[in-house]
């Protein structure tokens, strides 16, 4: 392999990942079944998987703010956490990045991967933040420190047309896919290269001083890169209960069209199954109906799919009251202990999730600081995540005000605890209204 370039190296690389990939996305997708259908086989699909990888993610993507706040007590560093609090917002706007999230969380719950790519953008002149396909995506790390990332490859598929308009460059490539090219990006802190259709066509120094990627799993498997779906628990459940209502509905359709069974008989012909029908039958013949649904067989296909049933919301970390259903009517500490699996699914994820916003909105301050001349760092960030549970906003901020009464904490965190985006600029219209 050391004679192959490296657009041809990494074609050869993570196999394995990539058909998980592909089969995590199937299978949210809908594709459940394995094999080729029998002849008038019956195949329900109820996409549990997709249900509960949704509903988890809404839970996780609750009301996400961040903070940023001063490394000491002095005027200049109290300005300079003022000045990149705002410049974040605006990006976040400009990026429309509470979509952004939610799609990359959605992203990487189904393949196991998630990633952020921050540029600049030389014809709009402001920071672009964007989730790069990570199904294209390629990671080298230093011996066996993963957190240390030395080499980062994004491999995707261009048409001739957008490949001349972003980079000058037309595809040497002819045949039936000429149409499209294969765009390799190559980042280490110091470089940059681009290849285009195994064509090295740019080799430059990075002009960020950085790798501008934050590619984080899904959950952490321990000493590996690549992290896990949220797919693979679910799949066998799922399976079984495709496959359990389908033969049950099987049977129920059988039941409402029953068959008929003859003893005694050596051979039927002309024999006609309708309403009014007269059959003559030989001596000591009989004839019935088959039922299905006799000695309560019915409620042992009704118990094994129940059974399934709870072990998808075990497997999941989704109990059943997250889906609204809650007929004790429980709150407080009782609905807490009830939801405590997703509670500690979602802190999972929220505990990887801050370290990616946080090295994301480093990124974005460093090229701010590089393009604009205004200083940003060194500032201490803070993601502050909204409840889980539903919230009773009257005593949430009933505890706030307490808490600021006794000097236990200030207004401002105060403010950010109850969600207000801007605390800064909403005091100052409190004091403009002489509040």
């Amino acid at each position: 392999m050391n004679n192959l370039s490296l657009p041809q190296k990494i074609a050869r690389m993570d196999s394995d990942r990539l058909r998980a990939y592909r089969e995590n996305l199937d299978f949210y997708s809908g594709v459940q079944w394995l094999g080729i259908p029998h002849r008038r086989e019956r195949r329900l699909t109820f996409n549990y998987a997709r249900t509960f990888i949704d509903k988890i993610t809404s839970y996780l993507m609750t009301e996400t703010s961040f903070v940023m706040e001063p490394t000491d007590s002095s005027p200049e560093a109290q300005e300079r956490a003022k000045r990149a609090e705002e410049a974040l917002r605006r990006v976040h706007d400009a990026n429309h990045l509470e979509q952004l999230d939610f799609d990359t969380e959605l992203d990487a719950a189904i393949l196991g991967d998630g990633c952020y790519k921050v540029t600049w953008d030389p014809q709009e002149r402001r920071v672009r933040i964007t989730s790069p396909d990570v199904q294209g995506l390629f990671a080298w790390w230093v011996a066996d420190d993963m957190s240390r990332i030395w080499q980062v490859a994004s491999r995707y598929t261009l048409s001739s047309e957008e490949t001349q308009m972003l980079y000058g460059i037309k595809s040497a490539k002819t045949g039936s896919n000429s149409h499209q090219a294969t765009i390799v990006e190559v980042w280490t802190p110091k470089e940059f290269r681009l290849w285009v259709d195994d064509a090295l066509t740019q080799e430059r120094s990075n002009p960020y001083g950085f790798i501008p990627f934050v590619i984080f799993p899904n959950l952490r498997e321990p000493k590996k890169f690549w992290g896990l779906s949220d797919v693979p628990p679910l799949v066998e459940p799922s399976r079984e209960l495709n496959r359990a209502v389908s033969q049950l509905s099987m049977i129920l359709e059988l039941s409402g069209n029953p068959i008929a069974v003859l003893e005694g008989v050596e051979h039927a012909e002309d024999i006609a199954v309708q309403p009014g029908a007269v059959w003559e039958l030989p001596e000591r013949a009989r004839a019935y109906l088959l039922d299905l649904l006799q000695g309560g067989g019915i409620k042992l296909h009704v118990d094994f799919i129940d059974l399934i049933y709870r072990s998808l919301h075990d497997l999941s970390e989704a109990p059943r009251i997250s889906f609204g259903d809650n007929p004790r009517s429980l709150s407080g500490v009782a609905l807490e202990m009830e939801l405590n699996p997703l509670l500690q699914k979602v802190r999972r994820k929220r505990l990887i999730r801050a370290a990616v916003y946080k090295e994301r909105n480093e990124m974005v301050l460093r090229i701010l600081e590089k393009r604009t001349g205004v200083k940003h760092l060194p500032v201490k960030q803070r993601v502050v995540w909204g409840p889980v549970l539903p919230q009773d906003r009257s005593r949430l901020v009933q505890e706030q005000q307490t808490l600021v009464a006794a000097g236990i904490q200030s207004r401002r965190r105060a403010m950010e605890n109850l969600g207000i985006e801007d605390p800064d600029g909403e005091w100052e219209r409190m004091r403009g209204e002489g509040g």
